[in-house]
C-alpha cells in the first residue's frame, strides 16, 4: 500500500458479509425496456454513454466505496472537506427519486390488483348513471385512456387544481412504502435475500413473454422499428441527455447506494471485473427486454392500423357500392388509388382517416403511457389477457422493488456516516420514520394534480442532478485526490493497476462528455423557456 494513500484510514466498522452491488433495474420502470425515441438510433448514445460514462463511474464508486467502507457522505468528505457536499447531494436525489418511484410501484399495484378481474376493467367503457349507455368521457377517448387517467389518476385539468387525495392511490402507496420497508428491517443481508427474487424473476416472465410474443402478427414490424436507426433523433441534445439518464438509472450511478452496497464487499475483491459484469449484464439484459416488448408494441402498432384501413375500407365499399369483401387488407391501396383517379372528389368527401404504420409505431413507444396505456392495450388484445396481465405488472414491482433498495440504502448509510441518528435508536426504527416521512411527502403524487408533480420530479430530478454530482465526482478522485494515489488503492485491492481505458476516461472522457451533456441541456432548456414565453395560448 502507498504511504500517505487516503485509503489507509482506518475504515467504517461494517460487517464481513460480501454484498454484490446491485444495479437499478435495467429500464426504467414506467418506460419497461422501450428505448425514448424508440428508434433505434438511440442505441448509438446509449452505447456511448454506458462505455464512455457508465462503466468508467461504475468501477470509480464500487472502488471508493469497498476500499473506505463509507456511504457516500463519508467517502466524500474524507477525499475533501470540501466535496463532502457531493454525498448530500446524492443523499437528496436519492430520498427525492425514491418518492416518485414508489409512486410508480403503488401504480403498479393498482393495475395488478385489477389484472384478475375478467374482462379486465381497462377493456371496456362502463356504464352512465343512468345505465342507459357508456360514460361519455370513455367513448370519446378509449376504455384504457380513461382507466388511466380517470380510473387511475382522476387527473385534474392543470397543476394548479390540485383535486383531493385518491384513497385508492394512498392505499396503494402505503402498500408499497410497507414492502420496501419489510426488505430493511433485517438489514443487507435480507436486501441480498430478496434481490435473487426481484432480480431472476424478471428474466424469466422476459422470456415468458419474449416466446409469445415473438408469435403475434407485426412483431417484425416492431424489431425492425427498434433496431432501424432514424439519423435525424441524434441531433436531438434530449436524446443524449435520456441516453446517459437510462444510463445512470440503470446502473444506480451517482445516487450514493452503489458506494453504500460495495462497502459491504471484502476489500480484496475484484471490483473491476464486477464493475463489467454489471454493466455488460445490465445492458445486455435492456436489449433483451426491449425484443418482447417492441414485438408487442408491433403488434398492437399492426392492429391499429389494420383498423384504422377497415374503416376506410367501409366507408369506400358503402360510398361506390362495391360487394363485400372485394376490398380487403391485401388490395387496399389498389383500391384505394383506383378509386381516388376515377372519382378523386367523392373519395376526398369520405374524409378518410390516415392510415401509416411509422405513425402507430411512433405513437406506441415513449413515457409513462407504454406501461399504463400502450401496452395495457396490447394485453387485452392477446388470447388470456389477465395472465399476461399479471405477469407483466409483477415483473415492473419486481424490477421497481430492487432500484428502491439502492435508493433507500442510498439515504440510510450517508444518514450514519453523517452521525445524525442516536445510538440508542434501533436501525429498524429509524428505517420505518424514513419510509414514513418518504410516504407522507408522496402523498402529493396521490392529489388529482399528482401525475403533474410526477413528471416534474421524473424531469428535473432523476436527470441533470446526476450527471452534475458525476462530474464532480470524477473532479474529486482525478485532480483533488489524485488520479495516481487512486491508481495504487485500486492496485492494492485488484492486484493490478487500472489500464488505460480506465485512465483515458477518468482523467478526460467521461468529465468532458458529462460537461458536453450538461452545457446541451442548458442550451436545449433555453430554447424550451423562450418557446414558452413567447407561446400566445390563445393562437389557434
Amino acid at each position: 500500500m502507498v504511504s500517505g494513500s487516503l485509503l489507509e484510514r482506518k475504515p467504517c466498522q461494517r460487517g464481513d458479509t460480501a454484498a454484490r452491488p446491485q444495479p437499478a433495474d435495467t429500464a426504467h420502470v414506467t418506460g419497461a425496456t422501450a428505448t425514448p425515441g424508440g428508434e433505434g438510433a438511440f442505441l448509438i448514445p446509449y452505447a456511448i454513454a454506458l462505455v464512455f460514462e457508465g462503466l468508467p463511474l461504475l468501477h470509480m464508486e464500487l472502488a471508493i466505496g469497498q476500499r473506505l467502507r463509507m456511504g457516500s457522505v463519508g467517502v466524500w468528505n474524507s477525499m475533501s472537506p470540501f466535496m463532502g457536499g457531493l454525498g448530500v447531494a446524492s443523499l437528496v436525489v436519492s430520498f427525492l427519486v425514491g418518492l416518485f418511484y414508489n409512486m410508480i410501484l403503488a401504480w403498479i399495484l393498482w393495475y395488478f390488483f385489477h389484472s384478475f378481474q375478467s374482462p379486465l376493467p381497462w377493456s371496456y367503457c362502463p356504464l352512465n348513471m343512468n345505465h342507459t349507455g357508456y360514460v361519455a368521457e370513455c367513448e370519446q377517448s378509449s376504455p384504457v385512456n380513461y382507466f388511466w387517467y380517470r380510473e387511475t389518476l382522476n387527473i385534474t385539468p392543470d397543476i394548479e387544481s390540485s383535486g383531493s387525495l385518491q384513497w385508492w392511490l394512498v392505499l396503494c402507496l402505503a402498500s408499497a412504502w410497507c414492502l420496501v420497508y419489510i426488505c430493511f428491517i433485517r438489514g443487507i443481508e435480507t436486501i441480498g435475500k430478496a434481490i435473487y427474487v426481484t432480480v431472476t424473476f424478471p428474466y424469466l416472465v422476459l422470456t415468458i413473454f419474449l416466446v409469445r410474443a415473438l408469435t403475434l402478427s407485426g412483431a417484425s414490424d416492431g424489431l425492425i422499428y427498434l433496431f432501424t436507426p432514424n439519423w435525424e433523433t441524434l441531433k436531438n441534445p434530449q436524446v443524449w441527455l435520456d441516453a446517459a439518464t437510462q444510463i445512470f438509472f440503470s446502473l444506480s450511478l451517482a445516487f450514493g447506494g452503489l458506494i453504500a452496497f460495495s462497502s459491504y464487499n471484502p476489500q480484496k475483491n475484484n471490483c473491476e471485473r464486477d464493475a463489467l459484469i454489471v454493466g455488460c449484464v445490465n445492458s445486455f439484459t435492456s436489449i433483451y427486454a426491449s425484443i418482447p416488448i417492441f414485438a408487442i408494441l408491433g403488434f398492437k402498432a399492426n392492429e391499429n392500423y389494420n383498423d384504422c384501413r377497415n374503416w376506410n375500407i367501409l366507408k369506400l365499399t358503402n360510398a361506390f357500392n362495391i360487394g363485400d369483401e372485394n376490398i380487403t387488407l391485401e388490395n387496399y391501396n389498389h383500391w384505394f388509388n383506383h378509386l381516388n383517379a376515377t372519382d378523386p372528389l367523392e373519395v376526398e368527401s369520405l374524409s378518410l382517416k390516415t392510415c401509416d404504420l411509422q405513425t402507430f409505431l411512433d405513437e406506441s413507444a415513449s413515457g409513462t403511457g407504454l406501461a399504463f396505456i400502450v401496452f395495457t392495450e396490447a394485453v387485452i388484445q392477446m388470447p388470456g389477457s389477465q395472465v399476461w396481465a399479471v405477469l407483466f405488472f409483477v415483473m415492473l414491482f419486481s424490477l421497481g422493488l430492487s432500484s428502491m433498495f439502492g435508493n433507500l440504502e442510498g439515504v440510510l448509510t450517508p444518514l450514519l456516516d453523517l452521525h445524525m441518528i442516536p445510538p440508542w435508536i434501533p436501525k429498524e426504527i429509524f428505517t420505518g420514520l424514513i419510509c414514513l416521512t418518504s410516504f407522507t411527502v408522496a402523498l402529493i403524487f396521490t392529489l388529482g394534480s399528482g401525475n403533474y408533480w410526477l413528471e416534474i420530479f421524473n424531469s428535473f430530478v432523476g436527470s441533470m442532478p446526476l450527471l452534475i454530482i458525476a462530474f464532480f465526482e470524477i473532479i474529486s478522485v482525478v485532480y483533488i485526490y489524485g488520479i495516481n494515489r487512486f491508481n495504487d488503492d485500486i492496485e492494492w485491492m485488484t492486484g493490478r493497476r487500472p489500464n488505460i481505458y480506465w485512465q483515458a476516461t477518468w482523467r478526460f472522457i467521461s468529465p468532458f462528455m458529462l460537461l458536453v451533456v450538461f452545457l446541451a441541456f442548458l442550451s436545449f432548456l433555453k430554447n424550451y423557456i423562450m418557446n414558452r414565453h413567447n407561446h400566445n395560448p390563445y393562437e389557434h
